[in-house]
């Protein structure tokens, strides 16, 4: 008889795997996964059924996580600025939280190894966010950019702020204030 999967060991793979890829990328291999999560490596795949699942897996964890924090307190009835700068706020405060998760995410994100079905249930999840892009650029609002690219835009101008505040955190509002300045004039209308 098989023993009942344990939560807490799922998440320690899932955690190590996190760690690993932020490292290493797509090439860790699930020996060193499993190490880091101080498990046997058939222990890893009682849990997944080969590295692809694992990926998906913690593609799909991290992205819930992101997802929790920066819906948590979405204000839906605001402005499209004030909802935007509670987004932008609550991927800066997620990231610098949980940099290893930001990297593994940033990694899987250009994972030919993600499907497109965990690419598309991970960002169903944020639909309260793309609805308000699509919304507002339908009324013309906002420049007329594909979702997925004002995604990269508020990354990047993300990445080059969480920088400027882990090299002068004295500095740390001003930054996170000017980096939200810039995603908002790349994507607000005239």
């Amino acid at each position: 008889m098989a023993r009942p999967k344990s939560e807490h060991k799922r998440n320690a793979i899932l955690s190590a795997a996190a760690g690993v890829i932020a490292e290493q990328g797509g090439s860790a291999t699930t020996a060193r996964i499993a190490k880091e999560a101080r498990v046997a490596e058939g222990t890893l795949f009682t849990y997944f059924a080969n590295k692809d699942d694992l990926l998906n897996q913690l593609y799909l964890e991290l992205k819930a996580g992101l997802r929790n924090a920066m819906l948590h307190g979405y204000p839906l009835d605001a402005s499209l600025r004030e909802r935007a700068w509670h987004a932008w706020n609550a991927y800066l405060d997620w990231a610098i939280a949980h940099p290893a998760e930001r990297r593994a995410l940033a990694r899987l994100t250009l994972s030919e190894r993600v499907t497109e079905a965990s690419r598309k249930a991970g960002n169903d999840g944020f639909a309260p966010i793309s609805a308000a892009l699509q919304e507002a650029a339908a009324l013309g609002k906002l420049r007329d950019h594909p979702v997925p690219f004002v995604g990269a835009i508020m990354n990047s101008l993300a990445e080059t702020t969480m920088d400027f505040v882990a090299h002068y955190p004295a500095e740390a509002g001003r930054y996170r204030t000017a980096g939200f300045e810039a995603f908002w004039s790349a994507i607000a209308g005239g």
